[in-house]
């Protein structure tokens, strides 16, 4: 038997660190868009200018040289505005060094299989875990020439990394690309403009705690009055004192609207941002702010009403409730969802049918959900899995980060603990333990549901298999404990079952007072007619 790969034990998920809200700026006069674009486009020039300094700064960077450049900045804009600007600036550094430390590690996963393949015999055949050999000299000629391409490519990203070199574009490497293929992307050249401005443009402002209304620079009062402080050279445009610029547009957070309005009315940090949807043609601001986390409640308490087990697929999440003892309860439940079509389109998707989800979980009075601690890093490879494209294809399209991020911080809301078990054999265990007996001739399991079940009762801390059947020759219990589903910390969990009185059997016992109208009479007449009245055999003697 092959050797089984640790399981690590399951954990309650931490929640949420921040909100994030967003509405709509509507009414906006043509005057208040100029102003947006205008001021947009001058703070994402020197956001551009900043991000280029930094890259040149590479591994060398320090204190005084980003208050160097915070100070050359501050001339050109205002000191708050330097500061959101090489805010963001680290942060998008930060998250291209993180890219290509992933690169990285994904370039030397298909290196290692290449190079473990061509050590193989042509036509060798693999097994579940390790890959064979190549098919043909043909795919194992072409496949030596690429390990070639990949070595060179690794040793030139590790050059940069250690340099401190990072790529990055801003408003996107993805539409820089578009501009060349302008007819296959279906869009025009000023369509092409029109996004490429639209996303280098830079209206976002940190919030301060202890400011009017939570920020000075880009400001929501709990009216809805939204203003915006101008940068020195554009103090021209402002139609308010102290140089700010105030939109006629009046905003309001439909969603945590109320929890928005305290903490600006407390003066607490309120972060924004300003930014326009060309698919739409409409302006949005978003509003977020930290907040503390919450406190995790120890596992045994989440799993005092029971658990309700999900297996995230491709196109939709398959949930089964289980009881204390980790047995299913009712039907298994799905929830699908198409991640077919644009980001926004995804997310909607998956938002409803985590909603959907919720909403059950409520219903039942389930206070847990648990979830595989999925991550696909390892596996999106084209060189682990050759020429299966269909199933590189459905593991790259499971949304694992962003359904278990979202699920976190929606279930947090809600106050659902969500818990994260090792997805190690879900689906294989539970397929070959609960499939077949779950399923009846009105009822067919899948192999999602019956993983639904072993994620479940793993978070449980239950084994995955079912209970063992008693002994054929003698279906009692002098063979000791009948099953293994009793709780290793049970007393006696081992010993037989305790004998109770009375049948055992599901009968329901006579009614004495029916039967005593209906029973035979034990007195007998005598020739006179006059009853007289016979003991029992049992006499009293004394």
């Amino acid at each position: 038997m092959a050797d089984l790969r640790p399981i690590t034990a399951p954990f309650v998920a931490p929640g949420p660190f921040g909100v994030a809200v967003r509405t709509r700026l509507g009414d906006l006069t043509p005057e208040d868009e100029r102003v947006l674009r205008t001021v947009g486009a001058h703070l994402g020039s020197l956001a551009s200018r900043d991000l280029k300094a930094r890259c040149r700064d590479g591994l060398e960077h320090s204190a005084p040289s980003w208050a160097a450049r915070k100070r050359d900045l501050t001339a050109e804009s205002s000191s708050r505005w330097a500061g959101s600007i090489t805010k963001a600036t680290h942060d998008q550094w930060a998250l291209a060094r993180r890219g290509q430390a992933a690169h990285i590690q994904s370039l030397e996963a298909g290196v290692t299989t290449i190079r473990h393949r061509l050590s193989l015999p042509v036509g060798m055949k693999g097994t579940k875990r390790t890959p064979g050999g190549y098919r043909c000299a043909h795919e194992w000629f072409h496949k030596a020439r690429r390990l070639h391409v990949l070595e060179n490519r690794l040793d030139q990203v590790r050059a940069d990394r250690e340099a401190g070199r990072v790529q990055v574009v801003r408003g996107g490497s993805r539409l820089l690309g578009t501009r060349h293929n302008l007819d296959k992307a279906q869009l025009t050249e000023a369509g092409w403009r029109e996004r490429w401005e639209a996303g280098r443009r830079f209206l976002r402002a940190d919030g301060e705690s202890g400011k009017r209304f939570g920020n000075e620079t880009i400001r929501i009062t709990p009216e809805g009055e939204v203003s915006i402080r101008l940068p020195a050279p554009l103090a021209d445009l402002c139609n308010a004192r102290h140089g700010r610029y105030v939109l006629a547009a009046k905003v309001r957070f439909p969603h945590r609207g109320q929890e928005w309005a305290d903490r600006v009315e407390a003066n607490r940090a309120v972060a924004y941002r300003i930014h326009y949807d060309t698919g739409r043609g409409r302006w949005y601001v978003d509003a977020s702010w930290q907040i503390p986390p919450a406190w995790t409640i120890p596992l045994e308490a989440a799993l005092v009403e029971g658990v309700i087990g999900v297996d995230t697929n491709a196109d939709h999440l398959a949930a089964w409730r289980l009881d204390t003892h980790g047995n299913p309860m009712g039907r298994p439940r799905r929830f699908s969802y198409d991640l077919s079509g644009n980001a926004q389109h995804r997310d909607a998707q998956v938002r409803h049918a985590l909603t959907r989800l919720l909403n059950w979980a409520k219903t039942c009075g389930v206070q847990a959900i648990a979830v595989e601690d999925l991550d696909f890093q390892a596996d999106k490879t084209r060189e682990k899995h050759g020429r299966k494209r269909r199933f590189r294809h459905l593991v790259s399209g499971m949304p694992t980060s962003r359904l278990r991020a979202r699920l976190a911080s929606m279930a947090d809301a809600t106050g659902i603990a969500i818990i994260a078990v090792d997805p190690a054999y879900t689906s294989k265990w539970g397929a070959q333990h609960w499939q077949q007996p779950l399923t009846g001739p009105t009822r067919t399991t899948t192999r999602h549901d019956a993983a639904s079940i072993a994620i479940g009762r793993r978070a449980q801390g239950h084994p995955i298999r079912r209970r063992t059947t008693p002994p054929r020759a003698h279906q009692s219990d002098m063979h000791g404990h009948r099953t293994v589903q009793a709780d290793r910390r049970a007393p006696g969990h081992e010993e037989p079952r305790p004998r109770i009185p009375g049948p055992r059997t599901r009968s329901v016992p006579p009614n004495a007072a029916s039967t005593r109208a209906t029973r035979t009479s034990k007195t007998v007449g005598d020739a006179r007619g006059d009853q007289a009245w016979v003991q029992d055999s049992l006499l009293r003697t004394d």
